[in-house]
């Protein structure tokens, strides 16, 4: 079987375009797979900046939830901390004093870094906090609680401490680590909004292309191969 050079030629500039088209993508999905592999998922997570355990206070006679709010239908409770004095923080909507039933809105600033500072190392400077009430899909806070606290501390990582401002939780910590493995992993993924999603009709072609791209070069191989050439003159 010997192709014609035309046909020939035509494989060869299917092949070298698709490589270029896919190439790029190719070298982002290696590039993302090695730096997954020798990476701490943990450390990634920002582990090493945290105390784990994080802080906590014990406390005693507690008043129940029924004799603080007689009238009110629970379907959700949790017990938190905030500037040392116990909250509940009921139906994932308001945050009440366990000891004398005052309801607490939002957390402030304070109790945003006191919170912090259970969750994280103390030698962690705090070089400063804001509260943010509104995320863009690519923010790096982007599925997280709002109103939150933002607290930025001294570090040239640019070490960021995330704290929910209506139940007063420890969310998340980012750090330059963390935004580079998002990053690769969004072009691991080719889902650009939720990150997740591999069934993406993006990752899709590409992988189709890569395919195609592959049984290019295997046929180029094939048709341009003298051993392959002088056997098929052989058979005629």
């Amino acid at each position: 079987m010997i192709v014609k050079r035309k046909t020939a030629l035509n494989i060869r500039k299917i092949h070298r375009y698709l490589g270029l088209f896919i190439g790029i993508q190719f070298i982002m999905w290696t590039a993302g797979g090695l730096y997954f592999s020798w990476t701490d998922i943990d450390e990634i997570h920002g582990d090493q900046f945290k105390k784990l355990p994080p802080e906590e206070t014990g406390f005693q006679n507690l008043n129940g939830i029924s004799d603080l709010m007689p009238q009110k239908t629970i379907k959700s409770i949790s017990l938190k901390e905030i500037s040392g004095n116990p909250y509940y923080f009921i139906n994932e909507e308001v945050l009440v004093n366990a000891e004398n039933g005052e309801l607490l809105k939002e957390i402030s600033a304070e109790d945003a870094i006191n919170i912090a500072s259970r969750h994280m190392k103390d030698d962690l400077e705090i070089k400063g906090i804001e509260r943010i009430t509104e995320t863009g899909s690519h923010h790096e806070y982007r599925e997280g609680s709002l109103p939150a606290y933002v607290i930025s501390y001294n570090q040239p990582e640019n070490l960021k401490a995330y704290i929910g401002a209506r139940d007063g939780s420890f969310k998340t910590v980012r750090y330059r680590d963390w935004r580079w493995f998002d990053f690769l992993w969004v072009t691991h993924t080719m889902d650009y909004q939720g990150r997740d999603d591999f069934n993406n009709i993006i990752l899709r072609s590409f992988s189709v292309l890569g395919l195609v791209t592959v049984l290019s070069g295997f046929v180029l191989w094939f048709i341009s191969s003298p051993t392959m050439i002088r056997t098929f003159k052989k058979r005629k």
